[in-house]
């Protein structure tokens, strides 16, 4: 890579690593590992900048190279062991302190959904992508999108009617 190439890679990442560390961090709830996502990812960013940079929305793109990084954290085997004597790590100083309360209950609410799903509603609704982007992101078709979506705000919804409640809506 020459310079003038990695400058402009060094200052994409430098403007978007929080936002990428934060998303990673929604899409697995440990910054740890959402610190190991964004690390994948801006690797192989530097390795295929010269071919990402050229393309229409790079934002969209390093976002899908993000949750696929994840989606594939998921599938190894390590990673299905859970630790139960460390305490969760808090996030106050990393997203609006206005409803700590509400993002707690975010937080748990979407860890209840099933990982793609997820990922469509953190892509959607978080990283306020549009369909076709999302769908891009996640190499599905729109329609796949649309329905996880829907099916993700559902469950969300349900989620936290028992939640406040405490029983089924």
């Amino acid at each position: 890579m020459n310079q003038a190439d990695e400058d402009e890679y060094r200052q994409f990442v430098s403007a978007r690593l929080e936002p990428l560390r934060v998303t990673a961090f929604l899409l697995c709830r440990d910054w740890h590992t959402a610190d190991d996502l964004v690390a994948i990812t801006v690797g192989k960013l530097y390795r295929h900048w010269r071919r990402v940079r050229r393309v229409e929305h790079v934002d969209a793109y390093v976002r899908g190279m993000l949750t696929n990084a994840w989606l594939d954290e998921r599938r190894r085997p390590w990673r299905r062991e859970r630790s139960t004597d460390e305490l969760p790590d808090h996030a106050e100083a990393y997203l609006p302190e206005a409803a700590l309360a509400d993002r707690d209950q975010l937080l748990e609410l979407l860890a209840q959904l099933p990982p793609r799903r997820r990922a469509v509603v953190v892509l959607r609704f978080y990283c306020d992508l549009s369909v076709e982007e999302t769908a891009r992101a996640l190499g599905v078709s729109t329609g796949t999108v649309k329905s996880q979506a829907a099916r993700g705000l559902a469950s969300l919804r349900a989620l936290a009617s028992i939640d406040v409640s405490g029983e089924g809506a």
